[in-house]
């Protein structure tokens, strides 16, 4: 049975909150994140139609999220490449080790991270929103801990 719109804005306004949590984590930037998650939001209301099982609405806005994501992030390195300008200084005194560690992440391996521990999916939730094995989010997601490990055990060691 096909999703109806008011169904799916019910839904989507309680996955928000989720949505948010893993678009902030991908972006790095709260203002970001608002705006990636109510691109997000729309583009599955446009699209609502195409959504065959109803089960599946969380993880397939999760999906469309990670693409918005994507793309605000290609989008990102396009004007930095063209205009080389440097990070501001609000940028830099909003970071937190942890938050730029898993942002220096390699994208596969972030992905995996903020779905996990951030947006709360199980490892069966995430494979199906990254359209991979169980498997291969369970591999990524020890490389990614490990790396965090490493690299936030070496901050800790640093005067």
């Amino acid at each position: 049975m096909a999703v109806t719109e008011l169904e799916y804005l019910r839904r989507a306004e309680g996955s928000r909150e989720k949505l948010y949590r893993a678009a902030v984590m991908t972006l790095g930037s709260e203002a970001a994140a608002i705006d990636a998650v109510d691109e997000a939001v729309y583009r599955g209301y446009r699209k609502v139609h195409t959504l065959r099982k109803q089960e599946y609405l969380e993880t397939w806005l999760m999906r469309i999220l990670i693409n918005v994501c994507r793309d605000e992030l290609r989008r990102r390195r396009r004007e930095l490449s063209v205009a080389e300008l440097p990070e501001t200084a609000q940028a830099e005194f909003d970071a937190l080790p942890l938050k730029e560690a898993i942002r220096r992440l390699p994208e596969a391996l972030r992905q995996v991270i903020v779905l996990r521990f951030f947006s709360g999916f199980t490892l069966e939730e995430t494979a199906a929103i990254l359209e991979i094995p169980r498997g291969t989010v369970a591999t990524r997601q020890r490389r990614a801990l490990a790396i965090l490990r490493l690299e936030l055990s070496g901050e800790e060691e640093q005067p």
